[in-house]
């Protein structure tokens, strides 16, 4: 099934990885195998709520055309993940696709197990078929690290051996992020803490809010730096941050910058796909609207391609692969007025103080995002159209420059702003029957539409 299908409801994204209908959150395990991407994602099959967690499936021959798959992961009754397949990754093992992720019993303590399951038939590129091994590979948190959290594998290669993250909190409220060696996948060994929250750089970066790490990634840039990747959970999903820094031979993570992930109120859990010569990565944008109010919830955002700029902060552009999606002509190459599709790709660059509106109410209100270089500032303002969240208008500082570009990727309620390629903010925004998607640039900026069809090939 093409996910560019027109959608009933006009909230939900045409050209994103989402189910059909139902709950979906964290994505899990993106991988390359036989020619296809595969994305397997936190999905409820039942209802648009928070429950009942298996693991959905789509895939890709080029970032641009998804197709659904069967139900990866399902429960198993009496099993180890009896109370839900929760998030990790997939590896290849051998020639075998394996998934190891968090498995949650009956009796839900709190605290995950990490268990593995394996792709039924390696010779099958959409990768339908998985079996779970009877036994988890770690059946909990180290003991002696008064761990209250324990959650989300990721594993990683590095100096030609295997090893895994493990997200953490402990029963003082420090976060950190657990390492295991398991270069034989069936036998993990605990190998210390990676880093915690009393690590200067990520105090400086994050705060003291956050009590857990969740979703911990990890991935090499081309530069040969690393980026440590971790979603703050404060007892509730809350943001998501980097750290960039120096991964010695002893696995020891030395951070010298970091920040956050996204600047909006709508991206988490993000999860990396590393590839030879770049690392991909999927966020899940939640509802800002209360559960149940539509028959589906959650979307993934585009492809980001991420990497890091010489002075150790993130690099974040869209997957180049997402121009496959672009009509033929763009709607609009100049600035001042012009009608706005229900999904499209748009780039301004300004040399001066500029206003974007995307959005305007029948009251007249408007949601811009202004540009000004020289002050190296970029501000969302979305104060008409409310949230249970403050209101307040989002400003993301990047170096001020003679030019400012913001790149925006709209479909349906999901915006997902580039500015320049240092920073990016994810919201949901939730059209009323009254409002009116028109584009206003000030003159003087540079313009660039382009609305998004499906692709012409499957």
């Amino acid at each position: 099934m093409n996910l560019a299908a027109p959608p009933q409801d006009p909230h939900a994204p045409r050209f994103r990885v989402r189910p059909p209908a139902n709950w979906m959150n964290d994505p899990n395990g993106p991988f390359r195998w036989r020619g296809r991407y595969h994305l397997f994602y936190q999905h409820n099959p039942d209802a648009p709520v928070h429950a009942n967690v298996h693991w959905g499936h789509a895939s890709s021959p080029d970032l641009a055309h998804w197709e659904h798959h069967p139900i990866a992961l399902t429960p198993t009754p009496g099993g180890p993940d009896e109370a839900g397949c929760w998030s990790g990754c997939v590896v290849d093992d051998g020639g075998v696709p394996t998934a190891a992720y968090t498995g949650v019993d009956r009796d839900h303590s709190g605290l995950g197990t990490i268990c593995l399951a394996r792709a039924a038939d390696p010779d099958d590129p959409a990768l339908t078929d998985w079996t779970p091994l009877p036994t988890p590979v770690v059946p909990g948190p180290p003991e002696g690290l008064d761990v209250v959290m324990f959650r989300d594998p990721f594993v990683f290669r590095h100096d030609g051996r295997r090893w895994a993250l493990v997200g953490a909190g402990h029963a003082d409220g420090t976060p950190s992020v657990l390492l295991y060696d398991c270069d034989d996948l069936t036998d993990w060994r605990f190998a210390g803490v990676l880093l915690d929250g009393r690590d200067p750089a990520a105090a400086a970066a994050f705060g003291d809010r956050a009590t857990g790490w969740e979703c911990p990634q990890l991935y090499a840039t081309r530069s040969g730096e690393w980026v440590l990747v971790v979603s703050l959970w404060d007892g509730d999903p809350w943001t998501t941050g980097y750290l960039t820094g120096r991964l010695d031979r002893e696995l020891r993570f030395s951070a010298r910058a970091g920040g956050l992930l996204d600047h909006g109120r709508d991206f988490y859990a993000p999860a990396v796909l590393q590839e030879p010569d770049r690392a991909l990565m999927w966020g899940w944008s939640w509802e800002a609207r209360e559960q149940g109010e539509a028959d589906w919830a959650g979307v993934l955002t585009a492809p980001r391609v991420v990497d890091v700029h010489p002075d150790g902060a993130l690099r974040v552009v869209p997957a180049p692969e997402l121009h496959r999606l672009h009509a033929a002509e763009p709607f609009v190459t100049a600035p001042g007025r012009a009608a706005l599709p229900a999904a499209y790709d748009l780039t301004v660059g300004a040399r001066g103080r500029t206003t974007v509106s995307l959005l305007r109410s029948s009251s007249g209100a408007e949601l811009t995002v202004r540009l000004d270089p020289a002050e190296g500032t970029v501000t969302l303002d979305r104060g008409d159209w409310p949230r249970e969240e403050a209101g307040a208008p989002i400003v993301v500082h990047v170096p001020p420059d003679e030019e400012l570009t913001v790149r925006a990727l709209v479909d349906g309620s999901l915006y997902e702003l580039f500015v320049d390629d240092r920073a990016s903010i994810t919201e949901r925004v939730y059209h009323r029957p009254d409002d009116v998607r028109e584009l206003r640039v000030s003159s003087g900026a540079s313009v660039t539409g382009w609305e998004l069809v499906p692709p012409t090939h499957g």
